[in-house]
């Protein structure tokens, strides 16, 4: 059995928890592409609205939301967006790197052929595969991001624990929000495939600290594209706020 956001998706409890995984999925993927405004309130009666469903399912959903860090809730007031800040992706690259260091040691100790099989493949299809979307470029491609994603699960998949792989899923959910603030004309000019190849081929040599380096640098690296986007914003919030002193 494996862990993870993506497991929620069906509790057995027929035509509401349907609707609810449907209302949870549409809503997800809103939150972490970044369709919705950060910080603002999701009240019940908006999100049935917009996703279609009744309001017990919809709260089944905001609260499965709620419960794996993609939404906040006050008491007796609803739920919203949670923020995105410079300090919290400190936090989450720092955690994310400790966890999946220990994830991908433990992987290539206990690597199988059947493991470097997999990962061969998973970056064949990443190499093959456009990061942008063709039909909206600052964004990622959907399904660059499924073979992205699939990457990064195949490289910690034999680390025998599907508990640490759960946790590193749901730190890979949150990431992605702020690696779609990354993804800008800059950020592209990084060697993303060259980066991914780098790891893989230190894992499959069984050099794991090279792959743990590796893999660190490449988070590290988009954490430092994020950091720069965060300045960027406070620059221009700044300009803006002196504007309006002037006038």
């Amino acid at each position: 059995m494996t862990y993870g956001a993506a497991n929620l998706n069906d509790d057995g409890t027929g035509s509401k928890s349907t609707l609810a995984s449907t209302v949870y999925h549409q809503l997800r993927d809103d939150l972490l592409g970044g369709a919705l405004e950060v910080e603002s309130k999701l009240r019940v009666e908006w999100v049935v609205s917009k996703y279609g469903a009744g309001a017990s399912p919809v709260r089944e959903a905001l609260n499965r939301l709620a419960s794996e860090g993609l939404l906040g809730r006050h008491d007796q007031r609803g739920f919203f967006i949670m923020p995105v800040s410079a300090t919290e992706l400190e936090e989450l690259t720092r955690t994310r790197c400790w966890l999946e260091e220990r994830a991908l040691r433990e992987s290539i100790a206990h690597r199988t052929t059947e493991w470097e099989e997999q990962l061969v493949l998973a970056l064949h299809r990443l190499g093959r595969a456009s990061r942008c979307s063709p039909q909206n470029l600052p964004s990622l491609d959907p399904d660059w991001e499924k073979l992205h994603r699939t990457f990064h699960r195949v490289l910690i998949s034999a680390c025998r624990s599907h508990w640490l792989v759960g946790f590193c899923d749901q730190l890979s959910d949150h990431a992605y929000r702020y690696r779609q603030m990354a993804n800008d004309s800059e950020s592209m000019q990084r060697d993303d495939f060259g980066e991914h190849r780098r790891i893989a081929e230190c894992a499959l040599d069984g050099n794991a600290d090279g792959a743990v380096q590796a893999l660190i640098d490449h988070y590290q690296l988009t954490a430092s594209i994020c950091m720069e986007r965060f300045k960027q914003g406070e620059v221009a919030k700044a300009a803006a706020s002196a504007e309006r002193a002037r006038r």
